[in-house]
């Protein structure tokens, strides 16, 4: 159990350990540095801090602001990216686009700041290996609920960090990528109390430890799925600069570009059977433009299908002028059909919609650069004939895909939907040219292959500027493209079948570590202290 010595208060040098939490974390991150292995203690000195809180004489107020500098420091380095794209896109001035991340960031900073109230609450109440089991799900349980609040936003939860490693992140498909988060805060848990010299039972904290890690490691063991078929698909990285993509001059030209970079891969032994161009890589509205008649010509002559992100509308009131705009990924068949559409279920706010316009007129510019998007929703996966198949064995006549445009694979829950409906292979479609040469494209690129794991299904990724390829079921990538290059490149993708523990019910993990936290935090007011 605990053992608190009462003489002892903290200095200055314990204030700072939060912000040493927060450097460590941004050096394990994917992208600027991507250190991941710094991930299994990265959190070992802010809970020496809160080892102090819980004792005098730090207030709550003192404790909550600690937990709210570590958060906003956090999320300033994982967030800088957002400057950028509000400032040289969204025609903000640079002062309210900076002013725009910090307010983003101190919200993010909100539940690392109650997780260290938490954590003071039950620190000296609790017996050490108690701790193994609430500091990971009051972690775990706010991470979820960032997730759901106000539409969510899980930008790299902690578990992410480990996505290059793919023999460490394969418990994901029990559950999910909390259960990667869970992982690590509980190797961080373990490692503080066993360096506190506040702790007696040590031995029953290494027991505990070793034992879980354990289980994790037997998880990993989950079997990764049989293919229930293959799929040859043809990635298209078009590398159109964001700035001239939407002016009419540059369309034809766009245009041509795709299309050359398609037929480049006509030309060798295996043809794909799927054309995959990444989101909005058509900037028109194919239902009305004359370039449209360019991509038809191009799937029948072919006859290969074509998967391409697109702008859409649809004509609610054509007196009134009211129509509804949507972010859309179009198919287009060797029949000549603009076949089947999904439209973008899950909108980036401020980005493809403004929340609450009328009370915030300032921020128009982004209405205005972004778009005002219609959210879809998702019902059934995308069928696709394939022409080209004779030659693969095992191979389907077609695949039912569930499309993720850009940000939504930043969301389990919409790729466990698209599986749930019959999907037995994930296509995301994306544009991170908005990033520019930040970390953001990895950190994109490494929450979209928890989402191949949690599901057991193959990702193929087509983004604008990068990074595009594949992702196996099992986390690992292949034919991973540059950076700001263009590139063609043909991949063999594997189309899987059943559903994955996740999938079925692990997704319920999130929840319930936020309700474990909850009950034990308040069983905690009730406990002594232990001394």
């Amino acid at each position: 159990m605990m053992v608190w010595n009462e003489e002892r208060r903290p200095g200055c040098g314990i204030s700072l350990l939060p912000l040493l939490s927060t450097l460590l974390l941004w050096l394990a991150a994917p992208g600027d540095v991507g250190f991941w292995p710094l991930s299994f203690f990265a959190l070992v000195p802010l809970f020496f801090f809160l080892e102090q809180a819980a004792f005098q004489p730090l207030s709550v107020k003192n404790v909550f602001l600690a937990g709210l500098a570590f958060g906003v420091v956090l999320f300033v380095f994982l967030l800088h990216w957002i400057v950028n794209v509000i400032s040289q896109y969204g025609g903000l001035p640079l002062p309210v686009s900076v002013l725009a991340l910090l307010l983003l960031s101190v919200y993010m900073a909100l539940y690392p700041a109650f997780f260290c109230l938490a954590v003071r609450q039950v620190a000296s109440r609790f017996p050490a290996v108690l701790l193994l089991l609430f500091l990971p799900a009051c972690w775990v349980g706010l991470d979820w609920l960032r997730g759901w609040v106000f539409t969510g936003f899980p930008w790299m939860d902690f578990g992410c960090y480990l996505a290059s490693e793919p023999f460490l992140i394969q418990p994901a498909a029990l559950l999910g990528h909390h259960g990667v988060t869970a992982m690590l805060v509980f190797i961080n848990t373990g490692v503080w109390l066993l360096l506190s010299r506040y702790i007696k039972c040590g031995h029953s904290v290494s027991l505990f430890l070793v034992a879980g890690i354990m289980l994790y490691a037997l998880a990993s063991l989950l079997p990764s799925g049989e293919p229930a078929g293959e799929v040859r698909v043809g990635i298209i990285q078009g590398n159109v600069s964001q700035k001239d993509k939407w002016s009419p001059e540059a369309q034809k030209e766009t245009v041509h570009n795709y299309l050359t970079l398609s037929r480049s891969l006509l030309h060798g032994s295996e043809q794909p059977d799927l054309f995959v161009w990444p989101e909005t890589a058509m900037p028109f509205y194919p239902g009305v433009s004359d370039l449209t008649e360019n991509l038809v010509n191009f799937v029948r002559t072919s006859e290969t299908p074509l998967l391409t992100g697109v702008p859409w509308f649809t004509v609610i009131d054509r007196q009134k002028k009211l129509l509804n705009f949507y972010n859309a990924a179009l198919l287009l068949t060797p029949q000549g059909q603009l076949d089947a559409l999904y439209f973008k279920s899950h909108l980036v706010p401020f980005g493809e919609y403004v929340p609450l316009q009328k009370v915030l007129p300032f921020l128009a510019p982004l209405v205005e650069s972004g778009g005002n998007f219609t959210p879809g929703t998702i019902h059934t996966p995308l069928e696709i004939p394939l022409a080209h198949t004779d030659d693969v064995p095992g191979a389907h006549t077609s695949l039912h895909a569930g499309v993720l445009i850009c940000y939504e694979s930043v969301f389990p829950e919409l790729s466990r939907e698209w599986v749930n409906a019959g999907a037995n292979l994930l296509v995301n479609i994306t544009n991170d040219a908005w990033y520019g040469r930040s970390s953001a494209p990895k950190h994109s690129l490494a929450m979209t292959i928890m989402r191949a794991v949690e599901t057991r299904r193959a990702i193929v990724r087509a983004a604008n500027t990068g990074y595009s390829g594949l992702i196996l079921p099992d986390g690992r990538v292949q034919q991973r493209s540059d950076l700001f290059v263009p590139a063609a490149e043909t991949v063999l993708a594997p189309l899987m079948s059943g559903c994955t523990p996740y999938v079925l019910f692990g997704w319920l993990f999130g929840p319930l570590c936020f309700l474990v936290s909850i009950v034990l935090s308040a069983a905690s007011a009730v406990c002594k202290r232990v001394v």
